[in-house]
């Protein structure tokens, strides 16, 4: 399953959150941290918040924490909320020939366990396991970075 940029953006809001539970987090500070337009991010973020993993605080001290511990946040509760499309597979549309015959083949039913196994992955990975592995994902995001075009200084 391809995930959209929407929401491997939330889980990147997520995990940073998460790592920096102690903090109020800004969407500029994000925006600038990962090379991300922070109009595209003020929507990640609004999604987020409103269905209550991200709170917000307003005012000159104002950003965001997390909504709940992380620890009651899974991976794939979010891929959830924040995929428009769980589309596993292909369609099955009758008055498609193909996709009859895959239905008939029993196609379906494979497409469906498959992606029952793969939420059942997804569920049982919290933001606090992502947390408790930080150094790594840690490492892995700043090699995102400055691999990352945006972060990257060009030379006169």
């Amino acid at each position: 399953m391809r995930l959209t940029g929407f929401t491997r953006y939330g889980l990147l809001v997520l995990f940073h959150t998460t790592v920096h539970a102690d903090e109020v987090i800004t969407v500029g500070q994000i925006s600038d941290a990962f090379g991300i337009s922070r109009n595209y991010l003020t929507k990640v973020v609004h999604a987020l918040g409103k269905a209550g993993y991200l709170s917000t605080v307003r005012g000159r001290a104002g950003g965001l924490r997390l909504g709940r511990p992380a620890g009651r946040i899974t991976i794939g509760e979010i891929v959830r909320v924040m995929e428009r499309n769980l589309d596993v597979g292909e369609r099955f549309d009758v008055e498609d020939l193909a996709c009859a015959i895959t239905a008939a083949a029993g196609l379906r039913c494979a497409f469906s366990a498959a992606a029952r196994a793969y939420f059942d992955v997804l569920d049982r990975c919290t933001f606090a396991d992502l947390a408790s592995e930080q150094t790594e994902l840690t490492r892995l995001l700043i090699g995102n970075l400055v691999s990352h075009p945006a972060m990257q200084q060009s030379t006169p």
